[in-house]
């Protein structure tokens, strides 16, 4: 057991040193980033497509993707308008780590204002791998019910931001949004909660004025 424990650390403390690196380079080019994690199927990809259509033509927004395999999401989001699209492949690990990132962001083009992350679908082992990233974003669908903040906590610690989504479906699911914001609220209360239906439309608009805010700040 005590084994394990060291491997990890060490993991761990690997991971931090080149995530320092990468967050003094992102703050040097004053590019905003953004890390965004969820289980798979809660949407993260469709929020992204939805994301670069309205921003696309005003924000010079890069993504690197990350999936255990395939490219139908980098595909799908350079055909959305993304200016610079990179697929991380990995092959079996549940998670990206800052490593990845790096050798990815090498051939990113200059002036670049926002980028975005799509981790692996997951809600345990991307909590834990710090990317360099300015802001972490957890995606939770209201089709995966109430308790998903309650069983996986420690992905709702990470973040300081969540995202409730596929809100139009509320009514089919007899679910109330605001149920689901105080279950995520009870286990961080700091989160600020954004409420949207990628498919409809609802709520974007809080949503991509946000991210123009990181892209004036630069952060």
């Amino acid at each position: 057991m005590s084994r394990t424990i060291k491997i990890e650390k060490s993991i761990l403390e690997k991971n931090d040193v080149v995530a320092v690196r990468l967050r003094k380079m992102f703050s040097g080019r004053k590019l905003a980033v953004i890390n965004i994690m969820s289980s798979p199927g809660a949407g993260k990809t469709t929020l992204l497509v939805e994301t670069l259509k309205r921003l696309a033509p005003r924000i010079y927004i890069g993504v690197i993707e990350g999936d255990i395999a395939t490219d139908h999401d980098a595909k799908k989001v350079e055909q959305a308008g993304a200016a610079w699209v990179v697929q991380i492949n990995t092959g079996g690990r549940c998670h990206l780590e800052a490593s990845m990132v790096e050798k990815a962001f090498n051939g990113a083009p200059d002036g670049l204002d926002l980028l975005i992350i799509e981790n692996v679908g997951n809600l345990v082992c991307p909590s834990g791998f710090d990317l360099g990233e300015g802001h972490r974003v957890m995606l939770g669908a209201l089709t995966e019910g109430l308790d998903k903040p309650k069983k996986y906590p420690g992905m709702f610690r990470a973040c300081g931001y969540l995202v409730i989504n596929k809100t139009d479906l509320a009514s089919v699911l007899n679910i109330d949004v605001s149920d689901y914001e105080k279950e995520a609220l009870a286990v961080n209360p700091d989160l600020k909660i954004f409420k949207t239906s990628a498919t409809s439309g609802d709520g974007m608009d809080e949503w991509l004025g946000w991210l123009e805010s990181l892209v004036i700040k630069g952060e």
